[in-house]
């Protein structure tokens, strides 16, 4: 189970994650506001059958892109039973990892982001006949447009 309960008080200290013996001051009181909200949000019932409260640090830019690949590893594995490979350029994977990237929400988002900039417009795009078995495309970034573009 995850929630996204304290993050408010996330955002305002900036990341928090486990506490480390160099944690600053703003984690440790950002980790206490969120331990209180959980307290005051569930009963101690509820609390008493969770066996561990983790409490993870905001995802970097790095991490979101990992993964990006690991999420269209998927999809190359599905286009894959129709013949097809994708392809994606540094460009469109770090633009992806920023459209899929939520403060509050942090990964969750990605996965509707890559289907929509990515799997429907290709599914769409296979249906019709534009690409084909054996074809290879590769997935872009437009830099005017700042919008995903498909290349055969």
């Amino acid at each position: 189970m995850t929630s996204n309960l304290g993050t408010e008080y996330v955002r305002h200290a900036g990341t928090l994650g486990f506490l480390q013996k160099d944690d600053t001051d703003e984690d440790r009181e950002a980790h206490d506001k969120i331990e209180k909200a959980l307290k005051s949000t569930f009963r101690p019932e509820f609390i008493n059958r969770i066996d561990e409260i983790i409490m993870f640090s905001a995802l970097s830019k790095e991490e979101m892109e990992r993964i990006v690949d690991l999420q269209m590893k998927e999809i190359r594995s599905r286009l894959e039973e129709h013949g097809l490979k994708v392809e994606l350029t540094p460009a469109a994977r770090n633009w992806l990892a920023g459209e899929g990237y939520d403060q509050a929400l942090g990964a969750r988002p990605l996965k509707r982001a890559l289907q929509k900039y990515v799997e429907s417009p290709l599914s769409i795009s296979l249906l019709s006949g534009e690409y084909g078995e054996g074809d290879t495309v590769t997935v872009d970034l437009d830099p005017e447009k700042k919008e995903i573009v498909f290349k055969k």
